[in-house]
């Protein structure tokens, strides 16, 4: 069974820094394309921004709100994901998702996901 856990979350202010992780157990590599998702608050259960991919090649995609604050990373050997969150803004608060394709390619920050975590809390106060 393929199981994606995140783990980080919690509560930072605003300007300040946050790192997620998630761990992935069940799948041979995770040299394929994952991702994070995020949901904002009072969103359908359903909807959920891609925000950053890292591809099998190494290519990373995000979107503009996070472009330049965030980075995404792997650590291949210990299969988990990371999302390292800088100069976070209260606009970031919300549910993060970390996914996993059977794809190489992410062809975005919204990749097409075959697996999903539970999601990690995060809030930002001002």
């Amino acid at each position: 069974e393929v199981q994606l856990v995140e783990s980080g979350g919690g509560s930072v202010h605003t300007g300040g820094s946050m790192t997620l992780s998630c761990t992935v157990s069940g799948y041979p590599s995770i040299r394929y394309c994952m991702a994070w998702f995020r949901r904002a608050p009072g969103e359908e259960r359903e909807e959920r921004e891609g925000i950053a991919s890292l591809d099998g090649g190494g290519r990373t995609s995000y979107t503009d709100s996070v472009e330049g604050r965030f980075t995404i990373s792997k650590d291949i050997a210990k299969k988990i994901l990371y999302l390292e969150m800088d100069n976070v803004k209260p606009e970031d608060t919300g549910m993060y998702f970390c996914a996993l394709s059977d794809s190489l390619y992410c062809g975005g920050p919204s990749p097409l996901v075959n697996y999903w975590g539970q999601g990690t809390h995060v809030t930002v106060s001002s």
